[in-house]
């Protein structure tokens, strides 16, 4: 009796031993912070501090201490990871580069991050140094860095963790085009994605990693692609195309996870509005049986880390005087939203291109084109400050003028509506032309249907023939968003005054401004 009893006990233990061959892993993720230490508004631009006392803020890295803290307290293996572009989009990061991102990313304890295209904003010097800083591995799996001294040696295309006894493989995922979106210098040879992760993977494996995440800043239609071309990739924790993925929101682009076959795929909208949550339970081979979760919305319902607020206050004081002035008034808000701007005519494109021809209208030029991706907020209505309006334009991008024929002109408008399904930065937001596109005809075969620009006081279609004076910015002039074919433009001066204070000055002579949008874009 007391054999039969030990032999049943063994047996049950080898069953649950058997059973307890699953795995599970908690990702908590983050992606496109974009330097929002303090809390944002509602409009994803800065947010005062009555208006957080009285709840009204989302995000800022005192939230995300505490949920972050919160969730590794309730889950199984928990890992932190970051889908990119740390850098860039608030005065922190005008001020401090990397350093501020570099402190509370530690203080987060993140285990990786890959690399988003303005992590390269200012070069590889910047980037190298933020890595010199950070406590866990930076992945780029899809370039070359090999030529780039200040890479070459610490730039991993992929790596390994350990949770609980587990290996984890992360691979690193970048934009190809970053060369057209940043600075990262002509020693860096970028490649296809999925060619890049399948090596990766397949290295990895043979090392007898069966586990494997993709952290990619290349946006939710590549993510989708990338998995469908791909094998052997578990979970895809994305960003840059700055996707809200959830099963509770009718906001939502798609599912949180969004499956394509096997591999599921996350992404957490952006600025730490949210900080996503994906449970994935796997099995003895590696294999995903289950992957549920939600992003977690940073609202006032998350207390803020009292540490991290007055580390934050402390960082602040030196930006104090610059954000706080007050510059000019608006009238309602001006909306500065991606998912409008990179698709459409937008209040806050109207008013960027508008105040770039205003200031250079007297040289002669007729025709203002801005790239959408270079419009990184909304601004409240009420009174603006001149941190809004850096939050909406952190760039330091400089007035280009320059002369193109009419033909360059139409050419330009139809690079900046070729990738309009992918919500990218490329749009053009214009003033001084008006033109039609047809989204039913294919990227660069045509969809650019009439363009009119101003004559004698009416509209008149644009003559190809023609020589037009235009401005820019330094970014678009110098071929960025893919607009190469303003690189040989005759008579170009890329040396003008910033685009913030051109647009600041613009508000204050137009204050109290009244945002619009006058049907200059338009769809067939």
């Amino acid at each position: 009796m007391i054999k039969r009893l030990f032999t049943s006990a063994i047996a049950l233990a080898a069953l649950s031993g058997a059973a307890s061959a699953d795995y599970t892993l908690t990702i908590l993720h983050t992606n496109d912070f974009h330097a929002r230490f303090e809390p944002i508004s509602k409009y994803d631009s800065g947010c005062s501090t009555e208006d957080n006392a009285e709840g009204k803020c989302f995000g800022g890295s005192a939230r995300l201490l505490t949920a972050v803290e919160e969730a590794r307290a309730r889950a199984e293996n928990p890992v932190l990871f970051d889908g990119g572009d740390q850098f860039q989009g608030t005065l922190f990061y005008t001020y401090y580069k990397g350093k501020a991102a570099a402190e509370f990313m530690n203080k987060l304890g993140y285990d990786a991050m890959t690399v988003g295209n303005h992590e390269f904003d200012d070069g590889p010097e910047v980037l190298r140094g933020f890595m010199d800083s950070v406590d866990f591995p930076v992945l780029m799996s899809n370039a070359d860095v090999g030529a780039e001294p200040l890479l070459a040696d610490v730039l991993q295309k992929s790596t390994v963790i350990e949770r609980n006894g587990e290996k984890i493989g992360l691979i690193g995922l970048t934009p190809v085009d970053t060369p057209e979106l940043a600075s990262p210098g002509s020693n860096i040879v970028f490649t296809e994605p999925a060619q890049a992760v399948q090596g990766e993977v397949d290295k990895l494996t043979a090392e007898g990693v069966n586990k494997i995440i993709v952290l990619s800043h290349s946006g939710y239609v590549v993510d989708k692609a990338v998995a469908e071309a791909t094998t052997g990739v578990d979970v895809i924790v994305g960003g840059h195309s700055n996707t809200y993925l959830s099963n509770v929101s009718e906001d939502a682009k798609g599912p949180y996870p969004t499956m394509i076959g096997d591999t599921a795929i996350v992404q957490a909208y952006a600025y730490g509005k949210f900080l996503g949550e994906l449970k994935v339970v796997f099995n003895d081979d590696g294999n995903v049986k289950e992957a549920v979760g939600e992003p977690l919305i940073m609202d006032a319902s998350v207390a803020e880390n009292p540490e991290a607020v007055a580390r934050i206050a402390e960082l602040a004081k030196p930006l104090v005087e610059i954000r706080e002035k007050v510059v000019a008034e608006a009238a309602e808000p001006i909306i500065g939203d991606k998912d409008v701007c990179r698709v459409q005519e937008c209040a806050m494109g109207n008013l960027v291109a508008d105040a770039m021809l205003d200031r250079v209208k007297d040289q002669g030029v007729t025709i203002a084109l801005a790239n959408s991706g270079g419009l990184r907020a909304s601004i409240d209505a009420g009174e603006v400050t001149m941190g809004e309006v850096l939050t909406v334009l952190p760039f330091q991008n400089t007035l280009s003028t320059f002369e193109v024929s009419g033909q360059t002109v139409i050419d330009a408008l139809e690079n900046g509506v070729s990738q309009v399904e992918e919500i990218k930065g490329r749009f053009p937001q214009v003033a001084g032309l008006k033109f039609t596109w047809d989204p039913t005809v294919a990227p660069n075969e045509g969809r650019i249907q009439e363009v009119l620009v101003m004559d004698g006081g009416n509209w008149a279609p644009i003559d190809p023939a023609a020589t037009y004076y235009m401005v820019s910015n330094n970014f678009i002039r110098g071929g960025g968003d893919g607009y190469s074919m303003f690189t040989n433009a005759a008579h170009a001066y890329d040396f003008g005054p910033d685009l913030a204070d051109v647009t600041a000055e613009y508000l204050a002579k137009e204050a109290p401004y009244k945002p619009y949008t006058d049907g200059r874009i338009a769809t067939k």
